[in-house]
């Protein structure tokens, strides 16, 4: 794909985005205090998952860019948000073949809508403090034997 065209990143994170925050699934009322969407924290393990390694600093900030100029992402407030234009392209995406999910996406992507452009920034200390939470709910809580729990038998 040329150096305007969408990339394998961008998916890789639409894709996250769209799996973090249910697809639309989990909406909140209008009067709920908590904003729709979800935290870089969710979308960096979901991409984790989905790939197997976070994606870095400079690989998040420039699919953001592009998601959110073409009309897909929006991004307020430290919130990702799958725009309705965005959950679209999800819906309709094809569901048939052999290629990954992230590989489908891509591929509607190229076809269906340009990568824009959007002044979004990612600062590292963010992203680093995104990358420290997700490694710290990562670590499994150790068990405590039920012998040593105090006002036992």
């Amino acid at each position: 794909m040329g150096e305007n065209g969408w990339r394998w990143t961008d998916a890789w994170i639409f894709v996250s985005l769209v799996i973090a925050s249910g697809a639309g699934r989990h909406r909140r009322s209008a009067t709920s205090r908590r904003p729709e969407g979800v935290r870089l924290t969710d979308v960096l393990s979901t991409a984790d998952h989905l790939n197997h390694t976070i994606p870095q600093r400079h690989e998040v900030e420039a699919a953001v860019q592009r998601l959110v100029g073409a009309g897909l992402v929006s991004v307020a407030d430290g919130w990702f948000r799958i725009t309705a234009e965005g959950e679209q392209l999800w819906r309709t995406r094809p569901r048939a073949g052999v290629a990954t999910m992230v590989d489908t996406v891509q591929g509607v992507l190229a076809r269906r809508h340009a990568p824009g452009s959007a002044d979004w920034i990612l600062d590292e200390a963010d992203h680093a403090a995104a990358v420290q939470e997700y490694a710290v709910r990562s670590i499994p809580t150790p068990r405590r034997s039920p012998e040593g729990q105090a006002g036992g038998h």
